[in-house]
């Protein structure tokens, strides 16, 4: 097994950037678990220069399947007084595979003060949370996360899940990429409509960073994942992340091509 702060120390130096090697128990179906690489693409941008602010959003776009040997690169876009623009590309030997568009922005003075993001009344707290089963998760999930039901099921929606989700290995991870690499565990809200049978695929994951450096309780996060609008193939999904003392620190939405 490896963790992702192995894989990021095992990484081989190439010209404008770096490469390494995914491994089965990151896989996804045939592709690399999707906050794998969004964490990666995350990790390259943060190379290009090490004054960068805090990350303030990332735009992911999964264009192919990625595993084995992957290459990362990234290149500053535009560098202003208060965010810098970072594009970041993973490919392989067939091309490009998955890029990403980053904000990092520093912390400014605003009129602004809005905070209405609140923790799911009702979620249980970890200790009590019942274990999600294994026996059917994909490698990535099985090898890397442990996952337990924050929600009963009378309690959400039609397309609605919301666990508590852990790293296994996260000591000495950046906090953006901790958070980044866990806020896409959950499985697609409309898959457990289809009967765990159909095959989807994440297109876009769009995050909004809601605290420059998150930090929650012992690695727990709790993540919700809510679709209201499927059809003609596509689902749109609102994705939520809070730490373990209820403070959101991620909002975000995803695209998902639903084929069958």
């Amino acid at each position: 097994m490896t963790g992702f702060a192995a894989l990021l120390a095992a990484a081989e130096e190439i010209e404008g950037g770096f490469a390494f090697e995914i491994t089965e128990d990151w896989l996804q179906g045939r592709t690399a678990y999707g906050g794998l690489t969004s964490a990666l693409s995350l990790a390259a941008a943060q190379r290009v220069d090490p004054e960068l602010p805090p990350l303030r959003s990332g735009q992911f776009a999964m264009i192919a399947p990625l595993a084995g040997r992957v290459e990362a690169r990234a290149r500053i876009v535009r560098k202003g007084r208060n965010a810098t623009w970072v594009a970041a590309e993973l490919s392989n030997e067939k091309g490009a595979g998955f890029s990403a568009s980053f904000v990092f922005m520093r912390q400014i003075e605003s009129a602004a003060d809005i905070a209405d993001y609140p923790m799911p009344e009702g979620v249980s707290p970890v200790a009590d949370a019942r274990p999600v089963p294994m026996e059917v998760a994909p490698e990535f999930l099985k090898r890397n996360f442990d996952a337990r039901f924050a929600l009963p099921k009378s309690e959400l929606g039609e397309a609605d899940l919301c666990w508590w989700v852990r790293l296994k290995g996260r000591e000495g991870l950046d906090p953006a990429l901790e958070a980044v690499l866990v806020g896409d565990a959950l499985p697609t809200a409309v898959l457990p409509l289809l009967g765990f049978r159909v095959p989807i695929s994440s297109m876009h994951w769009h995050v909004n960073m809601l605290e420059p450096a998150p930090t929650t309780e012992d690695g727990w996060w709790l993540l919700r994942s809510t679709s209201e609008f499927a059809r003609h193939g596509g689902a749109s999904e609102q994705i939520l992340q809070w730490n373990a003392a209820g403070r959101p620190v991620i909002a975000g939405m995803q695209s998902v091509a639903v084929f069958g």
